[in-house]
């Protein structure tokens, strides 16, 4: 099927899906991402994940701060595109363009269900059994326009962000396709969202790092399943310092609340409910490790005061 198509897209999950278009014959006219920024712990200059592969695919990227500045606009009007994709964009999408084209969003999750920035990490967060992918029209709402296709999947038990992302990018980048392709045959049609149903998924605000043992031993594992491997999860220990955690899991040991316990190989953190097992964590400028690599070669931590 050949269609011209301006993909708008940012993050490593619309890389997936920019990839599923072009292995089914669907590469985009256009493909619209940021400038270069400064990224990763070295700080140095680099180009958004999808500039990287539009590159890789022999497209070269339209880099804007902006995608309605009006020589952008012009830009993208120039290639003659009949439908655009917008998947991990960020940007706000405005008129002139936003009336001009059609637009399908892929969102990670089942709309109106966690509309907004963090859809993964708060399905995790919230302890959700299922997630999913939904193709959308874009409009002027936060991820409120009328639903094309939809599709559920189970979170895994133990499953992170990572992970659960990776399914999700596939799964996306599946059904923007046959979204794409309904749309050509003229059988592609919406159904409006209940917006009295519809939850919200604000940014992770950074104090979500911080691990709490007067919460309860599941949240936390919750937390950090959510929150890794992208953003990461924290212990603040004694005097300023973080220990990472970059993987844990809840169980029902008797510690108290803000007790680390160190035996057989184990940390262990009391909380409020329970106990969260430190499976591997991230010393302060040190690669992460399994915590009982880290107890052959560390005391036991002492913690922060609350």
């Amino acid at each position: 099927m050949s269609v011209r198509i301006a993909f708008l897209g940012t993050a490593e999950f619309a890389v997936a899906v920019l990839r599923r278009l072009a292995a089914a014959e669907m590469t985009p006219v256009v493909v619209v991402t940021p400038p270069d920024r400064r990224r990763g712990r070295g700080r140095r200059i680099q180009p958004p994940p999808v500039a990287e592969a539009a590159r890789e695919l022999g497209v070269e990227p339209l880099q804007t701060e902006s995608v309605n500045r009006p020589e952008v606009v012009d830009a993208v009007r120039s290639t003659s595109p009949v439908i655009a994709v917008v998947c991990a964009f960020g940007q706000l999408i405005r008129a002139p363009l936003l009336g001009e084209l059609e637009m399908l969003n892929v969102h990670p999750s089942l709309l109106p269900r966690w509309r907004g920035a963090a859809p993964i990490e708060r399905s995790i967060l919230a302890g959700d059994a299922e997630t999913g992918v939904t193709i959308m029209r874009v409009t002027e709402g936060l991820d409120s326009g009328p639903i094309a296709l939809q599709r559920a999947v189970a979170i895994e038990p133990g499953e992170d962000c990572g992970a659960l992302s990776g399914r999700l990018a596939e799964l996306g980048g599946e059904l923007v396709i046959e979204a794409l392709r309904l749309r050509a045959d003229g059988k592609l049609s919406y159904a409006d969202q209940d917006d009295a149903l519809a939850t919200y998924a604000d940014k992770i605000r950074p104090g979500e790092r911080r691990l709490d043992p007067r919460r309860p031993a599941v949240e936390l594992a919750r937390a950090v399943r959510a929150l890794n491997p992208h953003i990461g999860t924290y212990l603040e220990l004694a005097e300023g310092a973080r220990l990472g955690v970059r993987r844990a899991d809840a169980g029902a040991d008797g510690l108290g609340p803000g007790e680390l316990a160190g035996d057989g190989g184990e940390l262990r953190l009391g909380c409020a409910g329970g106990v969260l097992r430190l499976v591997e964590v991230q010393p302060a400028g040190r690669s992460a490790m399994p915590a009982a690599a880290y107890l052959r070669g560390h005391p036991i931590p002492a913690l922060a005061g609350p």
